[in-house]
């Protein structure tokens, strides 16, 4: 983080503005509009800043350590994802994911799936912190059925990227709430407390939303359950105990276990149930699908196409992605354009509804042109930590607002680290999902309308 905050330039905010706005237009063309790979947008981003930091004479040697510092904040992220490559796998080859596709079909029955998505990813997310493990375990296994349903994959990512997001936001163990609360200098509980105000009305709004546009059973689809829940208990995948390594994971995150070391617990526990589950791969190849992914043979397309997934292979795409993403926020920050942008915001804080708005906007902003999570949280907590205490503000109101602006959006960012991560293990493209994941959308805009209103937000004495 100091490293980022090293910058070589001193730019005026006006240029600052055009080159960032020339830069997410570039990249929202050539992603959106092309529908180039997100890796080929990024690398012209890049080149785009080269070329700008070559005009304004700074040294090559300083932009490539620009974009090293820029890697630095991310490469925990990427471990995690390795983990999470494995995990998926193992969970496949146990039976765990399988089970639990099993489960979510069984729910097909009833008329509010998409509802029932939203709330059972809540639920599970608020229980483990967090929200990318959610969407890999349960996530995946909604994704599936959905698929093999003819059930929209797209509004199904939504349901299960808003009920992720929902838990990972409201729980003490995310790390992303941690975050927040310890940035804006409040207590985690009250911070949480906080947060209600805008995250209930979000979460009703949205379940109703997916009560409404969850489709119908018809015999077909009842017949497709069918069909499944059999290739499924043929291929001996569905064991009660096969839910095992779900619930190491979920104990070892409630005792506040390293998110590495609680990743690690459930594949292990997960490749020792593949014995008993696939005797028939060999202890070579079960440890070979933690590198390449677990391979279905059952003969049905559908059942196939929602098992053959996992590995530390598949996660490569989105390692790239987010490496590129992040060395580009590096040159960013080398170049002064970051930090021009927030000088220039903060000049013009006199009012708490400016004030809640430029939190929030940077917050989203951050999301946008650099595409790392934590950073929407600690750029916009450290630059107005100060101005909402002089607006009278408590600490709890500005780490709800970096949570509401913050967290939540970055799944809806194609480059971004999260939205990267959620469209390579669900399968479905960030423009397709991102407008039905309702509650990641409603959070900022309800955020936005208590700051205009001052709604929830009572003030301390002015310093």
């Amino acid at each position: 983080m100091m490293e980022l905050e090293k910058n070589t330039l001193t730019v005026r905010p006006i240029e600052a503005a055009i080159v960032t706005i020339l830069l997410m237009g570039i990249l929202g063309y050539l992603i959106i509009g092309v529908k180039v790979v997100p890796h080929i947008a990024i690398m012209t981003g890049i080149a785009l800043l080269l070329t700008y930091g070559a005009v304004k004479k700074v040294g090559f040697s300083e932009l490539e350590q620009a974009m090293v510092d820029g890697i630095k904040p991310g490469l925990g992220a990427v471990m995690i994802f390795f983990f999470i490559g494995m995990l998926i796998s193992s969970w496949m080859a146990s039976g765990t994911i399988p089970t639990f596709i099993y489960l979510s079909v069984e729910l097909v029955t009833g008329k509010f799936y998409y509802a029932i998505v939203f709330v059972v990813t809540a639920i599970i997310g608020l229980c483990i912190g967090s929200s990318l493990t959610t969407a890999a375990t349960i996530g995946v296994g909604f994704i599936g059925a959905s698929i093999a349903l003819d059930i929209s994959p797209a509004i199904t990512a939504g349901a299960i990227i808003s009920g992720a997001f929902f838990g990972d936001k409201m729980s003490p163990l995310s790390d992303t709430t941690t975050l927040a609360a310890s940035v804006a200098d409040t207590d985690l509980f009250e911070h949480i407390k906080d947060m209600a105000w805008t995250t209930v009305p979000a979460f009703i709004i949205s379940f109703f939303v997916y009560l409404m546009i969850s489709p119908k059973t018809t015999s077909e689809s009842i017949q497709k359950i069918d069909a499944i829940k059999g290739t499924l208990l043929d291929q001996n995948l569905v064991h009660w105990y096969s839910i095992i390594p779900f619930i190491i994971l979920a104990v070892l995150a409630l005792k506040k276990v390293s998110v590495i070391a609680t990743l690690f617990a459930g594949t292990i526990s997960a490749l020792i149930i593949s014995f008993w589950v696939n005797n028939s791969l060999g202890f070579k190849g079960i440890l070979e699908l933690l590198y390449s992914g677990y391979k279905s043979n059952s003969g049905i397309t559908e059942v196939d196409s929602m098992l053959s997934r996992g590995g530390i292979e598949s996660m490569m795409f989105s390692i790239s992605i987010i490496l590129l993403a992040l060395s580009m926020g590096g040159l960013l920050f080398k170049l002064g354009i970051v930090p021009a942008l927030i000088s220039v915001v903060q000049r013009i804080l006199n009012r708490v509804s400016l004030l809640v708005c430029s939190a929030a906007g940077m917050a989203v902003a951050v999301n946008f042109i650099i595409g790392e999570q934590y950073l929407s949280i600690l750029l916009p907590g450290n630059a107005f930590k100060e101005n909402f205490k002089k607006a009278g503000l408590k600490p709890k109101h500005l780490s709800r607002v970096l949570e509401d602006a913050g967290t939540v959006v970055n799944p809806l960012v194609p480059w971004g680290v999260c939205g990267v991560f959620l469209s390579t293990v669900l399968g479905v493209s960030v423009t397709e999902y991102a407008l039905f994941a309702f509650f990641c959308l409603l959070s900022p805009l309800i955020t936005l309308f208590y700051g205009f209103t001052g709604i929830s937000l009572p003030k301390t004495k002015k310093l």
